[in-house]
């Protein structure tokens, strides 16, 4: 992967020197994990950051046989970096939704990364603040009516990883029960809601794609915002 691609794939290396983004991939292992594979289990969190490279990964949060679906990561994205600073054990796992790609940077290497470039360890700190504040937003929904909290989820998934295409942007076909458990409704109410937007032609449900097309952006973002 040319330096270049690297940083404009990861907003998280957007502002890092090119030393510190050839260091990176000459450091970098890469994986490959098919759909339904465990990418990461509780008990390895801490040993490495992980940078997305293709692919959609669900984190869930885990307590003996129950786990619930508590965020989605698409292309772009990373993880890990909380467990690698803090050095806490974990009750979360990652689990593959679609064929994946990763790249991997050690615990070890990425703290001398960090100590070696301010501006990389800068906006580590302003996209971690980010994930703080759509937690937050988050509480604040939690009694919101279930369609406009499940807009938000589709507005977030989209804003950060649609890729725009002819009919729309695209995202996984996220199984509604991760879509369900993320949005913190029942997959009852998540299924009546993506039909009707289908059928109100604001997204598009193509399985044969494994897609789902967001057609009317700014009508699910209105719908996101009346909370």
């Amino acid at each position: 992967m040319q330096i270049e691609v690297f940083s404009d794939l990861f907003p998280l290396l957007s502002t890092a020197n090119p030393q510190t983004l050839e260091w990176l991939l000459n450091v970098a292992v890469e994986h490959e994990y098919p759909s339904g594979r465990a990418v990461l289990m509780e008990d390895a969190w801490g040993n490495a950051v992980y940078f997305l490279v293709s692919g959609w990964v669900k984190v869930r949060r885990t307590n003996g046989d129950d786990s619930v679906t508590i965020a989605i990561l698409g292309r772009g994205d990373f993880f890990g970096e909380m467990a690698v600073l803090d050095e806490s054990p974990r009750s979360t796992d990652v689990i593959a939704l679609s064929p994946v790609k990763l790249l991997t940077v050690s615990r070890e290497r990425f703290i001398q990364i960090l100590f070696k470039d301010p501006q990389l360890h800068h906006r580590m700190l302003q996209l971690m603040v980010r994930r703080v504040r759509q937690i937050n937003m988050r509480l604040q929904m939690r009694s919101s009516p279930p369609a406009v909290k499940l807009a938000h989820t589709l507005v977030s998934l989209s804003d950060n990883y649609g890729q725009d295409l002819a009919q729309g942007k695209e995202i996984f076909y996220i199984p509604f029960k991760d879509l369900a458990e993320v949005t913190e409704i029942s997959i009852e109410e998540t299924t009546k809601i993506m039909h009707k937007l289908h059928e109100k032609g604001w997204i598009k449900l193509d399985t044969a794609k494994n897609s789902i097309y967001v057609v009317n952006f700014k009508q699910l973002e209105n719908l996101a915002n009346k909370f």
